[in-house]
């Protein structure tokens, strides 16, 4: 046996999870080498307390909310253009990085890939990956243009999980990177941490097996340490990042508006809101919390709460989470910092075990453990600079929830908001389309955000089109 078995075992006895030995000695060499390896890859001293502590936080009530100042939050059109010239400036210069947080599986939309491989029905039938991949390409010669003779390069960091890692990157290198430079893609995974019976033991999924989850999309600090993300970044001169959530078919990827407001006000955390559509939506909304910036979720806010309104009539709880953010790189560097005073958060699940008793897998039909994880917005209280940006829904969020014909938040109104986006698109150019029944896909790799369209003013588009390159434009008005 080459692991240290008497030493991970002492450990384990140690602090109170020396049950998950029950089995050791009816596993297989090669079982028992597999097992020592995962457990001595956990750090149990800490883990037992993290678990302790947020079994114990999660029982005791009492946050203090308050909404946003009035005057805290900017608006797009405020200074669209000179936060755009600002932003795209410092793509030009090859200081923006975009960081997506893609380790959701499509199991709820039908689907056993990863989600950003999803195709929503487009007419081009491109996943959620192509459509930001190409918004990523856009972005680089929009800025290639300003006036620069070294390649401008955004580079991407994607955060995969434990099953959506090799899906991932297989799916990238079979599409050739959406036309994106293979090492200018980064893949990386996101932690894992052992599931919790309700009296603290860690739970078995197989008899040499530690059940474990995801730990949440807050791990993703931890993860661009450890997997050194951060040591990337600085290599390459990257001041700011864009960090996102891979279901949302109209993200504006690096969106160079948003970076250009942020960094003109030395931001080092901020975030895109869009305002929510009703006081019932069950949306998580940035306010303060004990005095803190942080995002409250739709379950903690009471009616009272969720109705209150400024004077101006506009909903005091208003500014809707939509999981888009803006991080310096000096500030990612800092998390580590603060990071132990970061609260992990209690889900109560249903989690396949099993029985130390009779060594068979139990499957519960009631939640009988605790997952814990992290959100990515827990460090937001954090920031000594922070931003709130708020941004028009139907052009920059329609997240990908649901499975089809669910009505909401699912492929079908992620396909109708990215084909409304085209119209408006060609309607802001000068441009009409004849009639309701005429689909017109315009592709990220032609327009990023409604530019590059001027041949279609005074024109009308006569038949369903995927318009890819301006020659396309002249074949369908």
């Amino acid at each position: 046996m080459t692991m240290d078995y008497e030493g991970i075992r002492e450990t384990y006895e140690k602090n109170g999870q020396g049950h998950v030995f029950t089995f050791f000695n009816q596993l297989s060499t090669v079982e028992q080498e597999e097992f020592l390896l995962q457990l001595s890859k956990v750090n149990v001293e800490d883990v037992t307390k993290i678990g302790k502590k947020a079994m114990e936080a999660h029982e005791i009530p009492g946050s203090q909310f308050e909404p946003l100042p009035e005057d805290f939050i900017g608006e797009v059109k405020e200074n669209r253009e000179g936060w755009y010239r600002v932003g795209l400036d410092l793509i030009r210069k090859n200081q923006v990085a975009v960081i997506l947080m893609a380790g959701g599986q499509g199991t709820r939309l039908g689907s056993p890939d990863p989600k950003g491989c999803y195709d929503i029905g487009l007419p081009s039938h491109k996943s959620l990956f192509q459509l930001q991949a190409e918004r990523i390409c856009r972005l680089q010669q929009l800025a290639a243009e300003t006036g620069k003779d070294e390649e401008v390069v955004i580079p991407w960091y994607i955060m995969t999980s434990g099953p959506t890692d090799k899906p991932t990157r297989d799916f990238f290198e079979k599409n050739n990177y959406f036309g994106l430079k293979p090492e200018n893609v980064i893949f990386f995974e996101q932690g894992v941490i052992p599931c919790f019976s309700h009296d603290g033991k860690f739970m078995l999924e197989a008899k040499g097996k530690l059940a474990v989850a995801p730990d949440g999309n807050g791990g993703i600090y931890s993860a661009l340490h450890r997997e050194g993300i951060i040591r990337s970044l600085k290599e390459r001169g990257v001041r700011y990042s864009h960090c996102y959530c891979v279901d949302n078919c109209l993200a504006r990827v690096a969106d160079p508006v948003f970076i250009g407001y942020c960094a003109s006000r030395n931001t080092d955390c901020g975030i895109k809101v869009v305002p929510k559509s009703m006081p019932e939506e069950p949306v998580g909304v940035v306010a303060r919390r004990n005095g803190k910036y942080g995002v409250v979720e739709y379950s903690e806010i009471s009616t009272e709460l969720a109705h209150k309104r400024h004077e101006n009539g506009q909903l005091a709880f208003g500014a809707a989470n939509i999981a888009n953010h803006f991080f310096s790189t000096d500030f990612l560097e800092r998390v580590p910092s603060f990071a132990d005073e970061l609260e992990y958060h209690v889900a109560n699940k249903k989690i396949p075990y099993i029985d130390l008793q009779t060594g068979e897998l139990v499957k519960p039909t009631k939640p009988n453990g605790v997952k814990l994880e992290r959100f990515v917005f827990d460090v937001f209280g954090h920031s000594q600079a922070f931003s709130v940006l708020q941004v028009d829904r139907s052009d920059e969020f329609s997240p990908l929830k649901n499975g089809p014909g669910a009505g909401v938040d699912c492929p079908e109104t992620s396909r109708a908001d990215i084909l409304c986006q085209a119209q408006r698109f060609i309607k802001a150019a000068g441009g009409s389309v004849l009639n309701k029944e005429i689909e017109v896909e315009i592709s990220p790799l032609l327009s990023y955000g409604g530019e590059n369209l001027e041949s279609i003013n005074g024109e009308t588009i006569k038949k369903s089109s995927i318009l890819n390159i301006l020659e396309d434009i002249a074949l369908v008005i």
